[in-house]
């Protein structure tokens, strides 16, 4: 049973019959954005900014000599990332359908070739660095990787059922990719990545005892291989249970963040007026930015980020429901599950529930990379809310030409109806 299916139940229709000639035509509806879900995106971008600000000013000023650096860098990449997240939200996203595969072979390549020209950073191997800036490819992989699980889901509807046309394919591709990502190596993104992938099959009606057994099979390896066969990881683990015994060697991370978290309080000590980014809590403006919320904020600040990020997810799902078509339905619950589990991942290291891990909070932490790409995954993820009817046969550029047309359109009061005519 596919997604659709599970919620027809008790999903309300939005879909109207229009009266007269038009008869069986029906109408897509709403005809725009989601504007809760671009409102919750644009209010994550604005405070991540802020917060990057706030956090990482006494650091900027200390080993850059500018105590705007991060501030400035931010405001260009969430400045590009804008015009990406509008380009993402205007173009239709069928267009990504002719790109899926190119895309997906460039992005193993780049994880492959970060692997051999990526400088080692904190003893991982993640970037790409061309003088002052960097690129992570982990973060293309993930956008790519949803494309391509929507992509063949949509287009084997039938057959997803079966284990060897419907299952073994996307999950030797994911395994692919999550092999990339351990070499890096970057645990963190590989589970949210497997994890998606997981749930993408399961919404789209694959045997739910295929991916028991998939998760039973894979648990005892990954134990042996990654967690305890690295000593450092097993530190991690024991520091995550008992912090206050490791608070001064692989614990000082977590004991910092838990201070942070705790001093603020219920209100908070006031934006900017923390202590523990003073050279006490390491990577305050990037993974433990949540941290620096909790401490400057309290926890009003801390729960009104999560409330924003349940209604992002929850509209994402939304969409997701309402998709014009299985494809559009399992790329905005690709890109929803990215950003949920994230989220959650980030949340819980920074509380001290799960081990530490190094991953940035969507939309708020200090990054290039992710925050252009969460913003363009953002812009597709609002186009496909709109669901308006499918362009028949149109490039990109005809595509941008009846965008500009329609906003003219309304510059000028007219009113404008379209239609999609259902062919069964």
């Amino acid at each position: 049973m596919t997604l659709r299916e599970r919620v027809a139940a008790w999903l309300p229709s939005r879909k109207r019959d229009l009266p007269g000639e038009l008869g069986a035509r029906t109408v897509a509806a709403p005809l725009g954005p989601d504007l809760l879900l671009v409102a919750a995106v644009l209010a994550l971008t604005g405070f991540g900014v802020i917060m990057v600000f706030s956090a990482g000013a006494i650091f900027a000023a200390k080993t850059y000599g500018d105590w705007t650096y991060f501030l400035k860098r931010e405001g260009v990449y969430a400045g590009v990332g804008l015009v990406a997240f509008f380009l993402g939200m205007r173009l239709d996203y069928s267009v990504y359908r002719k790109v899926t595969y190119p895309l997906l072979f460039v992005s193993a390549l780049l994880l492959a070739a970060v692997l051999k020209l990526g400088p080692s950073i904190n003893g991982a191997v993640r970037w790409f660095r061309l003088g002052p800036l960097s690129f992570q490819p982990s973060e293309l992989a993930k956008f790519a990787l949803a494309l391509y699980l929507a992509v063949l889901l949509a287009r084997k509807a039938e057959k997803v059922r079966d284990f060897s046309m419907g299952f073994l394919p996307p999950l030797l591709m994911t395994g692919v990719f999550l092999g990339l990502l351990l070499k890096q190596p970057d645990l963190g993104t590989a589970v949210i990545i497997g994890v998606t992938a997981l749930g993408l099959m399961f919404v789209a009606g694959t045997r739910t005892s295929y991916i028991v057994i998939c998760v039973l099979v894979a648990a005892p390896v990954g134990w042996k291989v990654f967690i305890t066969g690295e000593s450092w990881r097993m530190k991690r683990i024991l520091a995550y249970l008992y912090p206050w015994q490791y608070r001064r060697d692989i614990g000082y991370q977590l004991y910092e963040s838990l201070i942070s978290v705790g001093s603020g309080g219920v209100w908070g000590q006031g934006l900017g007026q923390g202590h523990q980014k003073m050279f006490f809590l390491p990577e305050a403006h990037t993974d433990f930015i949540l941290a620096v919320v909790g401490e400057e904020l309290g926890l009003i600040g801390i729960l009104s980020v999560v409330a924003v990020f349940a209604l992002l997810v929850w509209r994402g799902m939304r969409a997701s429901m309402r998709a014009r078509d299985p494809y559009g339905c399992y790329l905005a619950f690709g890109i929803t599950c990215l950003f949920g589990l994230q989220a959650i991942v980030n949340m819980c290291v920074v509380l001290g529930l799960l081990p530490t891990k190094g991953l940035p909070l969507p939309f708020v932490s200090y990054g290039g990379t992710a925050l252009v790409t969460s913003l363009f995954m953002a812009g597709v993820l609002a186009n496909i809310s709109a669901r308006a009817p499918e362009p028949s046969r149109m490039t990109v550029w005809q595509s941008l030409r009846a965008v500009r047309s329609r906003s003219k359109n309304r510059r000028n009061g007219g009113a404008e109806v379209q239609v999609v005519v259902e062919v069964r």
